[in-house]
């Protein structure tokens, strides 16, 4: 037989915030890999678009439910579902953010770091427990694995100025991802975080039409580009399948180099 570590065939993933930016980018490619994709989002209209985009990309189905992922019991009851709609879940990446400044650190009001901890670490929290459940109840039941993975940030690891709110929920969620992966390698469940750079989404659209942080920031990034979401997309075939079996705990930069620069 030959070898096809990426084909995702019978697997099923689900991303959270998938309608749009990086989630969307990375749904393409599972979609594509043959994967059942499931997407979550708050907007219907933009969950039907991205399911429409995603049919007939590969062989697996598409369906979308709308979920805001900072309503706890919102997510028990939708992630239930989403692992009934086709008996398991392989794959959840924990996508969905909101990045939620301030002028200055010193007038950041308690709002602002509710609003981004709500959705960016609460959110992240609920769905990848829930999801957890499943994947352990499965292994229990003689059918080990799954891959769990959070979406962070290169907040997370450089100083994000008026934005430490943001960075503090993506550092939280790397240390949330290592110590699920930890706890749950004995029933074969993998967890990884993921670290965008700048990268061109509806979040960062004030920074890309100032052509002075273009110039300033954009121009650092060794490889002289902003990301895209399709940058994402091999990523989450890769961690999604078996070909990612014993890669676990780790918190992957993609960034274009900025980081080392």
């Amino acid at each position: 037989m030959a070898y096809a570590p990426f084909d995702l065939t019978g697997k099923v993933a689900l991303i959270t915030g998938g309608n749009r930016g990086i989630g969307l980018g990375m749904a393409e490619a599972l979609a594509a890999s043959n994967a059942h994709v499931a997407i979550w989002g708050r907007k219907e209209a933009a969950n039907a678009e991205a399911v429409d985009k995603l049919k007939g990309l590969g062989t697996g189905e598409v369906r979308a439910w709308a979920v805001d992922v900072a309503e706890e019991d919102t997510v028990v009851a939708a992630m239930a579902e989403t692992n009934g709609w086709m008996g398991r879940l392989d794959s959840v990446i924990a996508n969905a953010g909101v990045g939620f400044g301030a002028k200055s650190f010193s007038e950041m009001t308690t709002e602002i770091w509710r609003k981004n901890m709500a959705v960016n670490l609460d959110g992240a929290f609920w769905t990848l427990r829930e999801a957890t459940k499943h994947m352990v109840e499965r292994a229990k039941n003689g059918d080990p694995g799954g891959s769990l993975v959070g979406i962070a940030s290169m907040a997370a690891l450089e100083g994000a100025a008026r934005n430490q709110a943001y960075g503090a929920t993506k550092g939280g969620l790397i240390s949330m991802i290592r110590a699920i992966s930890v706890e749950h390698a004995r029933y074969g469940i993998r967890a990884n975080a993921i670290l965008p750079g700048w990268i061109a989404t509806d979040m960062t659209s004030g920074a890309q039409d100032n052509d002075k942080f273009v110039s300033n920031v954009i121009s650092r990034v060794p490889m002289k580009r902003w990301g895209e979401p399709a940058d994402f997309g091999g990523m989450a075939v890769y961690l999604t399948s078996d070909a990612s079996s014993f890669h676990t705990g780790d918190s992957i930069l993609i960034d274009g180099g900025y980081c080392i620069y």
